[in-house]
């Protein structure tokens, strides 16, 4: 997979992409390059998530999830990880009522019980809030890895099935999908990652399979709405055979 250069296209246009993913990655290097702590680069990130959340639905689109923490975040520095926890919290607390205002639902993926108790409840407490809201469905992908979910997947298949309530040999694609973080979230249509990198880094392995990817140069604090609308726009011209052949 080749990184892209994104070219700006118009807004307010519905593009045909009901679910975008995006691995905002360049934070830190944006501050960096800037001279400045890299927490000041994470904080610029979670201002850029404001505005793209609320771009979106104008586009189109109607689902929405943002990796902010993985598994694999827990190797940084103790400051590093505790100022993020501070900005989640921070978001969390301040965008309450505009998220609820604006019709967008919130909710989370990942394993929640090694993030802090005052945190776990300020997220069950917004998923409740928004809980009725349709207009933009944003998921935040926080302490959450593929792999660790599909983990945690299986082991709820197999204590089912060591129970007797489930029949191995009947587990099929959608037994999987049912046990996952996004059992009633459909799957992403375009995965963007920004920053240059072209890892997918253990976002949505099997929920992305048949996802079309983009990586953009730009750094997240820097990936406006018209960068997103040029993906869009480009995806519309994709042919998505989901392994097929076009008749």
């Amino acid at each position: 997979m080749a990184a892209t250069e994104i070219s700006p296209a118009p807004a307010d246009v519905d593009y045909g992409v009901g679910h975008v993913a995006i691995i905002m990655d360049g934070n830190g290097r944006w501050a960096k390059n800037r001279g400045w702590p890299r927490l000041v680069g994470h904080r610029k990130g979670a201002e850029r998530v404001k505005q793209i959340v609320r771009a979106c639905p104008d586009m189109g689109v109607h689902w929405l999830t943002v990796y902010a923490f993985s598994t694999e975040n827990w190797k940084r520095s103790t400051e590093e990880v505790l100022g993020l926890m501070g900005i989640f919290a921070r978001y969390i607390e301040k965008e309450a009522d505009a998220l609820s205002a604006e019709g967008v639902r919130l909710r989370f993926i990942g394993a929640r019980g090694r993030l802090d108790r005052k945190l776990q409840d300020l997220m069950a407490g917004i998923e409740a809030r928004t809980a009725g809201n349709c207009r933009l469905n944003l998921t935040v992908a926080i302490n959450y890895g593929g792999r660790d979910e599909i983990r945690r997947a299986v082991q709820a298949i197999a204590a089912e099935v060591a129970e007797g309530r489930l029949n191995p040999y009947q587990i099929d694609d959608a037994t999987i999908s049912a046990h996952l973080d996004t059992a009633d979230i459909p799957d992403p249509d375009v995965v963007i990652r920004t920053s240059g990198e072209t890892r997918t880094s253990n976002f949505l392995p099997w929920q992305a399979a048949y996802a079309e990817y983009e990586f953009t140069p730009a750094l997240w604090p820097d990936f406006t709405p018209e960068l997103l609308a040029g993906i869009l726009s480009r995806f519309g011209q994709r042919e998505r055979r989901f392994g097929g052949v076009k008749g």
